[in-house]
């Protein structure tokens, strides 16, 4: 697939924006603080409905604005598909194909992208919350039941936490609530578990082998997940349900205490092994940054495989953070097979055929124009 239009109006810093692209590689050039990122990020808010750089959809909206709007026409194997997401003060409207979504998990999945920023190489060492946004992301394009599943764990979570803040400070004393809560957070804890579990898997197939190429064949990736709980990937959902029940009541006293939940998908994390060092402790800077590529480089061919068709790959300013060997590899791997845009302030020193052949803009003060 590939994004053929775009069009803005009161993004960011774009107060009107239509661009044509081809399905090649797109670069997108100029200074710092001109606006290369805000396109970039609007691709991204229009396939995912959300930002990678901030949770504040305010900040979306051009300044003194009321809503901020994004249309894109997207070219699949089935046909040209509009896409078109409206932001405002009061929440976001999602339309696909003209007909507007009731939930935004049925909008999310039209059209896939992966995203590269230098942000993402902390995917490795950042935080366990980091890698969980990183699973939910990654999941949901693929499955928007998951994404229902996870934005219902999220609300009887809020639910959950506010009834034991009451239970904490004695304005509820009746426990009876908080099991009903506690039995509706299980069930969809478990499913969401599940599908991690399923989908991390898949991954690390991919991954594995695309690691031990950029690495030379010298290394041995493998992905873990890591529950708050102690399940593993070969139980079933019976099963699961009664170690999270007996977790309930081994941490019920507790939660009360302490006013939160203390189980969940909410406090999983993930672990990344080379050669059975764990990653994020003992690897090489080096070696964090090529577990990072190889996670982002297994996504494109993960979804290519789930969807039948490759989704679009986003660099923003990563290619300066590689050095020559990975940086190669990541343009040898994209050549020719998946739409990419790359933002940068100057192409020099990066010699690759990819980027020979590549269309460019240039951005200047929320402007872009094609350099022909």
């Amino acid at each position: 697939m590939f994004i053929k239009e775009l069009e803005l109006k009161d993004y960011r810093n774009y107060q009107q924006l239509n661009v044509q692209f081809e399905n090649k590689v797109n670069v997108f050039l100029g200074e710092n603080a001109h606006g290369k990122t805000n396109v970039m990020e609007s691709i991204y808010v229009l396939a995912l409905a959300k930002s990678h750089r901030t949770s504040n959809d305010k900040e979306l909206i051009r300044w003194d604005q009321e809503y901020a709007k994004i249309r894109g026409r997207v070219q699949k194997s089935n046909g040209t598909l509009p896409l078109e997401l409206t932001i405002s003060k009061k929440g976001k409207k999602a339309k696909f194909n003209h007909i507007e979504q009731k939930k935004l998990s049925q909008y999310v999945g039209n059209m896939n992208v992966v995203m590269f920023a230098p942000e993402d190489l902390s995917l490795v060492k950042g935080s366990p919350q980091v890698r969980r946004r990183f699973i939910d992301m990654e999941i949901g394009q693929i499955s928007p039941v998951y994404l229902h599943d996870v934005g219902q764990l999220n609300k009887i979570l809020q639910q959950r936490n506010h009834y034991l803040k009451q239970l904490q400070t004695k304005q509820q004393t009746d426990e009876t609530m908080l099991d009903i809560l506690t039995e509706q957070f299980i069930a969809l804890a478990v499913k969401v578990t599940l599908k991690r579990f399923e989908f991390l898997e898949l991954l690390q197939n991919w991954a594995c082998p695309i690691h031990r190429g950029i690495s030379r064949e010298l290394e041995e990736l493998k992905i873990k997940y890591k529950p708050s709980v102690d399940v593993s990937e070969d139980q079933d959902l019976s099963k699961m349900i009664t170690i999270y029940e007996n977790k309930y009541n081994q941490v019920k006293v507790r939660e009360i205490e302490r006013g939160s939940t203390q189980f969940g998908p909410q406090r999983d994390d993930l672990l990344f092994y080379v050669n059975g060092r764990e990653v994020q402790t003992f690897g090489s800077q080096g070696q964090q940054r090529t577990t990072a590529l190889s996670i982002k480089l297994a996504e494109i061919e993960l979804i290519h495989n789930e969807i039948g068709e490759y989704p679009i790959l986003l660099l923003d300013d990563v290619l300066s953070e590689l050095d020559d060997h990975r940086q190669s590899h990541l343009l040898n791997t994209i050549q020719d097979k998946v739409q990419t845009f790359v933002t940068t302030t100057s192409v020099e020193g990066i010699n690759h055929e990819t980027l020979k052949g590549a269309a460019t803009f240039f951005v200047k003060n929320g402007t872009l124009e094609q350099v022909q």
